[in-house]
């Protein structure tokens, strides 16, 4: 009897189980640790059902990190509208922020694991434009702050300031995907850690007298 055919659904539905694996396995074990035999047998499936969705484990890391990217770009997007910029600044921290926490295997795949360096040109998201692209996103938030006038004029590069900023929310989400579940703090809720690394930020970069507008 010949192999029953899968539906488009379940295609998909396997691809995304692949990438579900690959993402939890690339995290436990390490990439470069992580074989293609590991991710399909942790779903009950051959590797050469693997092949023919993906080519190699490279393959695999890539369509993963263009989803998890997309995806963070997607849940920030409606934010880009906010038309105060400053507000529209302090809530994209507060969208990564939740994006972070959401999806803790995610942005650990995407931040806080080591991996090989792209080509730009692999990947399926256009970097630099803000519907698909996070940073892309940030730099335009301040790049329009810088043009209003907002930051300190002592800052005088966009580059710095949209990294610094993307510093600082990522060490609080970062501290707690790894160590908020340790005893040995006194940890304080999460929500006022961010509203207060937020706040600093803000304070750090804006002129005074656009802190209390």
């Amino acid at each position: 009897m010949p192999p029953k055919h899968k539906t488009a659904d379940e295609r998909l539905q396997l691809r995304t189980s692949i990438l579900d694996a690959a993402r939890e396995l690339f995290i436990e074990r390490g990439i470069e640790a992580t074989t293609m035999r590991e991710i399909a047998k942790r779903i009950g499936y051959s590797p050469t059902s693997l092949y023919l969705h993906f080519q190699d484990k490279n393959d695999i890391l890539r369509a993963l990190c263009d989803t998890d990217f997309l995806s963070l770009a997607t849940n920030l997007q409606s934010i880009m509208s906010i038309p105060d910029v400053r507000q529209r600044l302090s809530v994209l921290c507060d969208g990564y922020a939740e994006f972070a926490l959401s999806h803790p295997n995610h942005y650990r795949l995407m931040f806080m694991t080591p991996q090989p360096a792209f080509d730009k040109a692999e990947s399926k998201i256009q970097h630099g434009n803000p519907e698909q692209d996070a940073y892309a996103q940030l730099k335009f938030i301040v790049q329009d702050a810088f043009d209003g006038g907002h930051f300190r004029p002592e800052l005088t590069n966009v580059d710095l300031i949209a990294q610094t900023l993307w510093a600082g929310i990522h060490g609080a989400c970062s501290i707690q995907i790894s160590k908020g579940n340790d005893n040995w703090v006194e940890w304080r809720p999460i929500a006022e850690r961010i509203s207060m690394m937020r706040e600093t930020l803000m304070i750090g970069v804006m002129r005074p007298d656009q802190i209390s507008r």
